[in-house]
């Protein structure tokens, strides 16, 4: 009797599961928009999950083919609950599943609904919000399946998939462009500080060692959020004009603006045209230059003309001393390209609509550099969103 009893409760456990294991499901196409996939594709991808899942006896595509060729209204479009439960009649299924697959600005999101036909209700639904990555549909459409029926999901699987609408990286977010002209003024350090004071007889500026600059600042975003912008930043610049000097630059700097403060640090190279010559510094001893004045510079040029031919003096004379040639500033000498750092930092102060951006900056190049602030100004005209809607 106990053998009895004990085969009797596992007959009605296996029939149990047996019955669980062997309800069928249909998958009719479902709505597709804005992607390239087709309802097809995505009904055969749910097909291949729910059968990787292996909860259900799911009617393959000839099954369907056969219901498509007696009714044709089943292929496309039976999407409404009263379809569904039409359909699954039809093929004598135990459920249906169909939803939709749809590109909502940068995001693919997938719906999908579970008929129970016999009642004619939902059984189950689900929806998720993706990134937009369309060739990873099939990885997408396992991951709202198992979270339908329950089924844990790999975590890391579904985070590189989601759509996390609280990181945005994209361009023109809150855009605001701070390009514009600039004013300032630098102060000449080191060896520019020694060009700016050295006659202009020997090549120098002859000039205060302070310089006034005017220029334009042009700014492009390439990576924006609320609170963080990363900018490529172009300012051309005339400097010495208010002393009779005109001396071009070119800087490109990479820059980053935090927080509604609009704090702001930029770095990068810098070009400029100067003139150049070979020569040497005459430090002499405490009476005196050996050549000339106490540190006065002698270009080559001037050491052949002036101590060589005038003064008998031998071509090499000055190595006696311990002097070698190097390349100097001098305005008499040749026009090159010259290469400079750049490092700025400063703050955008607002007004209204005028944005009025102040910065300090120093300008090194070998032996000195220039340092100083600028200010500028402009008008916000409006602020861009994201890909400009």
């Amino acid at each position: 009797m106990k053998k009895f009893m004990l085969s009797v409760l596992f007959f009605c456990v296996y029939i149990t599961f047996f019955a669980q294991g062997s309800s069928s499901i249909g998958v009719a196409n479902p709505n597709v928009e804005g992607l390239y996939i087709t309802p097809s594709t995505c009904a055969k991808i749910l097909r291949l999950e729910l059968t990787k899942i292996g909860q259900y006896s799911v009617y393959d595509s000839f099954d369907m083919e056969d219901i498509y060729q007696n009714d044709s209204s089943y292929r496309n479009r039976c999407l409404s609950r009263t379809c569904l439960v039409d359909f699954g009649n039809q093929l004598s299924a135990d459920y249906m599943l169909t939803g939709s697959y749809d590109l909502i600005a940068n995001k693919i999101v997938i719906s999908l609904k579970m008929i129970d036909v016999k009642r004619g209700t939902i059984h189950k639904s689900a929806l998720r919000e993706f990134t937009n990555q369309e060739v990873e549909i099939q990885r997408m459409t396992e991951v709202v399946l198992k979270e339908m029926l329950g089924i844990s999901v790999d975590k890391d699987l579904a985070d590189r998939l989601k759509f996390d609408n609280d990181i945005i990286t994209k361009n023109n977010l809150g855009k605001v462009s701070n390009s514009g002209p600039r004013v300032g003024v630098g102060i000449l350090t080191g060896s520019f500080y020694e060009f700016a004071n050295r006659p202009a007889s020997k090549g120098g500026l002859d000039i205060f060692p302070a310089v006034s600059m005017i220029g334009y600042q042009l700014e492009a975003q390439y990576v924006g959020t609320d609170n963080f912008s990363a900018l490529a930043e172009f300012i051309f610049n005339i400097s010495g004009l208010e002393q009779g000097e005109f001396l071009p630059s070119l800087s490109i700097l990479n820059g980053f603006r935090f927080g509604n403060a609009g704090w702001e640090f930029a770095f990068g190279p810098g070009f400029t045209l100067s003139r150049t010559s070979s020569g040497f510094f005459d430090t002499g001893n405490s009476n005196g230059g050996y050549y000339g004045d106490k540190n006065e510079y002698i270009s080559y040029s001037d050491w052949i003309s002036d101590y060589v031919n005038q003064q008998g003096y031998s071509m090499t004379d000055y190595e006696n001393y311990g002097y070698e040639l190097g390349t100097y500033m001098d305005m008499r000498g040749d026009v090159k390209l010259s290469t400079m750092f750049l490092m700025a930092f400063g703050r955008t102060f607002r007004a209204g609509a005028l944005n009025i951006p102040v910065n300090i900056f120093y300008s090194s190049r070998k032996g000195g550099g220039i340092a100083g602030i600028n200010v500028g100004f402009n008008v916000t005209k409006k602020k861009t969103t994201i890909q400009g809607l």
